[in-house]
């Protein structure tokens, strides 16, 4: 049973399921007191292993005000995002990531004169809730959204988004024809069959309606022009869940433009197509300025008739009156402000060495393909204003700042320098578990020593004996690959892991790698999250003194922090030279082992193992497909269509979106799509039959 903490003018609870240890009531209390006084930057320098998102909850419990965690991709937002549910289960704990399951930007090569068309697949699980985050932000003050770097993408008018609501009361004066043109009003879409969030539909006197950030069905029971009643109703069983006495409904989109401000952006496009017609035409562009004048006069035609084109967010500047060059709203627009326009609210950003570069590069690499598209007449020059958020555009709507890492960087070190920041360290762990053990061999070997990989085989029989793990990391995939068949053929149950190995292969590695089926790993990065494994005893790292990207200071530590979560740990360094950066390492860790020793001797205390469940999704998966195949059965005995196969897949994608489980929807999206290539196959046979 865990204990609940609430604090002074704070409306968070924060369930603790143990209380801080090792360094992390020394952190929460430093952290704690430079939010209080003010401090820009701070940095939470944390080892592998010491619960920095434990020390963050507590943080942002006692600084009382809403947090953005920002992540570097959507599997760790995901794991983060459960984590802090789990600590926060009374408060609004919302994610927010592209909603893109496949993204293909629209681009221009000129050197063949490719242009290749934009191509996105929605994820509607995803939208919604993105929805949910943003209203969360306008209506409550107890709020954490974890979020992937998207955050800093253009998002659409919080004012406008606010604005634009409906307050349904019972007893409220209204007839079936307004609320259909109000829902209309604020892009909710008219259907006769299921709803989805966005959607709905009227039967007889009563109006059925999705909101875009749950999914659930409110009915809206109509009597002589009044509401007489507001029921909630479950979406697949139609069972009656209760009544409400009212309802807000935000908009379906989170792109809202009042019909004044429509006019007026349809005028201003126009206006920038002459002038940018004009130009063309002067420098010789002739070919460039009919592309253009033709693309840009369907867009504006489609968006008259239907009030949307593929392609829109490149007119965003228009619709929302920015002038040209001015940033655009973002989610960072949603989170609160003081009365003299700060923002009131916390930054998270995890694994800042990783996450604030990918901050920074985001515009740089969007403003090239733009200019590309502009130059020669794909786009007019506001395409540009449909963009990420530059680095210092970020920094100007953030509040204070805590960045997160084992390694931060040179921008982190530099912006906590006092008296405007500060560097806290959390080098001792819970569990009392201290950096392992380092050890430097030769890569090359001679008459009285075998070489990297001799000794690799003897360092790897020694952990077998002790029933470990072992993982290796080798500099090119093609390394890693006949590595793991060199120890095949002596014995040794390996396998390799790279970037080409697929979601479901992956996850089913790691499995074995656990589980003992497979006891090394071998590949090129081993630093993805998810690879934090308890039993893993050796790390080894190939051609250590190899200096670049894949053998700097920063991955050589997070490398060795791959073996910090067993008590036998041990890092074995292959270099023939002592490098800059493993110096550093080797000092570094050094250190940190020494104040982690000094502290378990001082308080008595022996390091365990950290204890993790394997969970492995490809069981759940295999009941899937048990369900599927029950379908197929049905559909081979009594011809019920595939499409039902289909429907049962998208369920339970949607089941596993909503558990933040990605690694799970990424497999059955894929076999979502091969489903639907058979049934396109199968219709187009059945159709030539018929002829």
């Amino acid at each position: 049973m865990s204990e609940v903490a609430q604090y002074p003018n704070s409306p968070f609870r924060l369930h603790q399921p143990f209380a801080p240890a090792g360094d992390q009531p020394r952190a929460i209390e430093a952290l704690s007191r430079g939010l209080a006084e003010g401090l820009r930057f701070q940095t939470l320098l944390g080892v592998t292993g010491s619960g920095k998102t434990y020390t963050m909850a507590h943080t942002i419990a006692r600084y009382g005000k809403p947090a953005l965690v920002i992540a570097h991709n959507k599997t760790l937002a995901a794991q983060l995002a459960q984590e802090y549910r789990t600590f926060f289960p009374e408060n609004a704990v919302h994610f927010f990531v592209s909603y893109y399951d496949y993204y293909q930007p629209e681009a221009y090569i000129p050197t063949t004169d490719t242009y290749i068309e934009k191509e996105a697949q929605i994820n509607e699980e995803i939208e919604r809730m993105r929805h949910a985050a943003t209203q969360a932000l306008l209506t409550r003050r107890d709020v954490i959204i974890v979020a992937s770097v998207s955050c800093i993408y253009g998002l659409g008018s919080p004012e406008e988004y606010e604005r634009v609501n409906l307050r349904l009361r019972v007893e409220q004066k209204a007839d079936r024809a307004s609320l259909v043109r109000a829902l209309a009003g604020m892009h909710f879409s008219r259907v006769a069959g299921d709803l989805t969030p966005g959607t709905f539909r009227v039967v007889g006197s009563r109006v059925e309606v999705m909101p875009r950030n749950e999914r659930t069905i409110f009915r809206l029971v109509l009597s002589e022009e009044v509401i007489a009643r507001i029921e909630e109703v479950h979406p697949v069983t139609r069972a009656f869940v209760g009544e409400r006495d009212e309802l807000w409904l935000f908009p379906a989109k989170h792109y809202i433009t009042s019909p004044e401000r429509f006019e007026a952006a349809l005028l201003a496009i126009e206006e920038e197509l002459a002038e940018r017609l004009a130009q063309l035409e002067k420098d010789g562009k002739l070919l460039e300025a009919e592309r253009l004048k033709r693309r840009t006069r369907y867009d504006l035609a489609l968006i008259r008739e239907t009030g949307y084109c593929t392609g829109i967010e490149n007119y965003s500047r228009h619709f929302d009156g920015r002038a040209p060059g001015e940033p655009p709203y973002t989610l960072l627009d949603y989170f609160p402000k003081t009365q003299d326009g700060a923002p009131d609210f916390l930054t998270i950003i995890d694994e800042s060495h990783v996450t604030l570069p990918q901050i920074a590069g985001m515009h740089a690499g969007d403003a090239s393909r733009k200019d590309t598209l502009i130059e020669h007449g794909f786009r007019l020059p506001s395409a540009k204003d449909n963009r990420p958020l530059t680095f210092d555009e970020f920094l100007c709507r953030v509040g204070p700042v805590i960045a997160t890492s084992a390694t931060p960087g040179p921008f982190e070190r530099k912006e906590s320098i006092p008296p405007y920041g500060q560097v806290v360290e959390q080098i001792v762990r819970p569990t009392g578990l201290v950096d392992p053990e380092i050890v430097v061999r030769r890569v090359s070997g001679d008459g009285s020593y075998p070489g990297q990989v001799g000794d690799l085989l003897n360092e790897i029989e020694k952990v077998r004996e002790s029933g470990g793990r072992v993982l290796v990391t080798t500099l090119t995939k093609r390394m890693a690959e006949d590595l793991a068949q060199h120890l095949e053929k002596r014995g040794v149950r390996a396998l390799f892991l790279h970037s080409d190995v697929k979601t479901i292969e992956r996850v089913e590695t790691i499995t074995k790698l656990r589980k003992g089926e497979v006891e090394v790993l071998v590949g090129v990065n081993l630093l993805r999250e998810g690879l934090d494994l308890p039993e893993v005893e050796l790390v080894a790292i190939l051609d250590a003194d190899r200096e670049g990207f894949l053998r700097s200071e920063t991955a050589i530590i997070q490398t060795i922090g791959r073996a910090a979560r067993n008590v036998r740990g041990r890092v074995v360094l292959y270099a023939d030279i002592l490098t800059p950066s493993l110096q550093r390492s080797i000092e570094e860790s050094a250190r940190r082992r020494a104040i982690q020793l000094a502290y378990n001797q001082q308080h008595n205390i022996t390091p365990r193992s950290v204890k993790k469940d394997i969970h492995d999704i490809t069981e759940s998966l295999r009941a899937r497909e048990r369900a599927a195949e029950r379908l197929a059965a049905l559909d081979r005995a009594s011809g019920v269509p595939l499409r039902d196969i289909i429907k049962e897949k998208r369920r339970q994608m949607e089941e596993a979106v909503a558990a933040l489980d990605f690694e799970t929807a990424a497999v059955l999206r894929d076999e979502i799509r091969e489903l639907e290539r058979g049934l396109l196959v199968k219709n187009r046979s059945s159709a030539a039959r018929k002829r």
